[in-house]
């Protein structure tokens, strides 16, 4: 069977978009939750990913106000560490496609 010249310059190389969606790093998001206290999450921020003092309370203050935080990005399988870290710490985290 033959396809239409032009089918074929039209037709998405599927190896190419794959590349794409793997290239883009992963995320790790904090969400804001009624239980921990907001020192509790900035000393875990301090202990798990070795932020400073001011950086850690910044990114408390995002969870707190905004209702979430990015604390971290790069490989799926290091974010999905991440995450398991901080739910192992009592904090609520997913983990999504940097977008």
């Amino acid at each position: 069977m033959t396809t239409p010249a032009h089918a074929e310059q039209t037709q998405v190389d599927p190896s190419s978009a794959e590349v794409t969606e793997e290239d883009k790093p992963w995320q790790t998001i904090v969400w804001n939750d009624p239980v921990n206290l907001m020192s509790y999450v900035t000393y875990v921020f301090q202990k798990l990913f070795g932020y400073s003092r001011d950086q850690a309370t910044k990114l408390m203050l995002d969870v707190h106000h905004k209702g979430k935080a990015i604390v971290s990005s790069g490989s799926k399988e290091k974010m999905e560490g991440d995450v398991a870290r901080l739910h192992a710490a009592g904090l609520w985290a997913t983990m999504q496609h940097e977008s």
